[in-house]
């Protein structure tokens, strides 16, 4: 079958502008597409974090459901007013039915009077409780921003790893087509091309799983923000590396006794403590009931006298002291919350040394990968790939430095990783940022 030449060009002219225009459409819509993106920085994501998060608001508001009821526990006892009526004739006697003349009618008023400060033990008691409650929601944050912090260095990491497996990818394109030339010319056999060939399988597969682990450390963080962002347009940025210098052990103790609000409250439920037993022994106290009435009707010492007026106190026997139970379990209450607080400093020291010397041993590890050990595989890598194009190694030899650079690599990175989530434990450790 003959084709003319000139139509099998004109028809080559034009699939090569529909792919150009192809081409053109996706490069406009991936600007876009990152022109649409929103990279956050540590710090954005912090602030929006403690903004948005529906967690922490919910946590939020138990303070002001505390403080909402020291109003309560400073309120007065209310006055209790009682109106009596006493003398009203049922029945006619003798023939005379005067049922409302000897009605004595008598307003009375009472009020309990709170003695031993108990409104002001109550007050101060309550004002505690809301300090601890403060307390509690500052260090459900501390614990919530690192759940942040490890899904953001988890972003970093996986985009630092499909940066990675783009380039490896990229790297072994190049070499593909260096070897398949090498073919053409009759230098390479057809096997071990196909092997070449079959080894990009491996490059395709690391890249599409680093898509994915990005896609889902994203997910992550939106969550936690409680953003509605789409995937595709939501991006974090920040430095990932390691740093090489660590204050002393001791200082960073200092900091978390002087920070970790854990510990702080672990403190104030032991001045809670000692006001509860306060107030137990309060509550021990007789508290009297003053009364005063008015009675309108002669009284029974003087028929002249229609309007009279009476007062009383009540003062409860305190035969049995019925607060004895209370006392105790409040005084025991304050040597459990002392031991408490010990054991909370003694965590403090533990996660504090958990958290350094785990950051020391990833540091002892990611020194030697950055001056010896990345280096030494990619320097391999490339001599082999050079011995191997001029016939002076073998396909496997070839493959193997690959495969070492690859997961040296990868292990770097992942180290990164680690090092910057230990970074983050010691400063959950420390209850607050002392490493950036």
């Amino acid at each position: 079958m003959n084709v003319n030449p000139i139509i099998a060009a004109s028809e080559t002219v034009t699939r090569a502008s529909r792919l150009a225009c192809r081409a053109l459409s996706a490069a406009i819509l991936l600007s876009a597409t990152l022109s649409a993106q929103t990279a956050l920085t540590w710090q954005q994501v912090e602030q929006k974090f403690k903004a948005s998060n529906p967690t922490l608001k919910a946590a939020q508001l138990n303070i002001d459901e505390s403080r909402a009821e020291e109003i309560t526990a400073f309120l007065r006892p209310n006055p209790d007013f009682t109106l009596s009526a006493d003398g009203t004739q049922l029945t006619p006697y003798h023939g005379v039915y005067q049922p409302f003349t000897g009605t004595q009618v008598s307003p009375n008023i009472s009020y309990l009077h709170e003695r031993d400060h108990k409104r002001e033990l109550r007050r101060d008691t309550q004002k505690e409780t809301t300090a601890i409650t403060a307390s509690q929601y500052l260090d459900q944050m501390r614990n919530l921003i690192f759940t942040l912090r490890s899904a953001f260095v988890q972003t970093l990491q996986s985009k630092a790893v499909l940066e990675n497996a783009r380039e490896n990818l990229s790297y072994w394109d190049r070499e593909l087509d260096v070897n398949r030339l090498r073919f053409k010319a009759g230098d390479l056999a057809q096997v071990d091309l196909n092997r070449l060939e079959l080894q990009r399988a491996q490059f395709e597969s690391d890249y599409e799983t680093a898509i994915v682990n990005l896609r889902t450390s994203k997910i992550q963080l939106l969550m936690l923000l409680d953003e509605r962002t789409p995937v595709e347009q939501f991006d974090v940025t920040g430095p990932f590396t390691f740093g090489e210098a660590l204050k002393p052990l001791e200082e960073y103790r200092n900091v978390a006794l002087e920070a970790r609000p854990d510990l702080r409250a672990a403190v104030q439920n032991v001045e809670l403590a000692q006001l509860n037993y306060k107030l137990a022994v309060a509550n021990g106290s007789t508290d009297p009931t003053y009364s005063v009435w008015w009675t309108h009707n002669p009284s029974f010492n003087n028929p002249n006298d229609f309007n009279t007026i009476g007062a009383s106190v009540s003062i409860p026997l305190r035969i049995f002291d019925r607060n004895q139970g209370e006392k105790a379990r409040t005084q025991i209450d304050i040597g459990r919350n002392e031991k408490l607080s010990d054991a909370a400093k003694a965590q403090v020291f533990n996660d504090v040394d958990s958290a350094y010397y785990t950051l020391v041993q990833n540091i002892n590890l990611l020194l030697p990968y950055k001056t010896r050990y990345l280096p030494l595989a990619i320097d391999v890598r490339d001599r082999m790939s050079f011995s191997f194009r001029n016939g002076g190694a073998s396909l496997l030899d070839f493959l193997d430095a690959e495969k070492s650079y690859r997961d040296t690599r990868l292990a770097y990175l992942n180290l990164i990783g680690s090092y910057m989530t230990a970074a983050a434990q010691l400063n959950l450790a420390a209850g607050r940022e002392v490493i950036e």
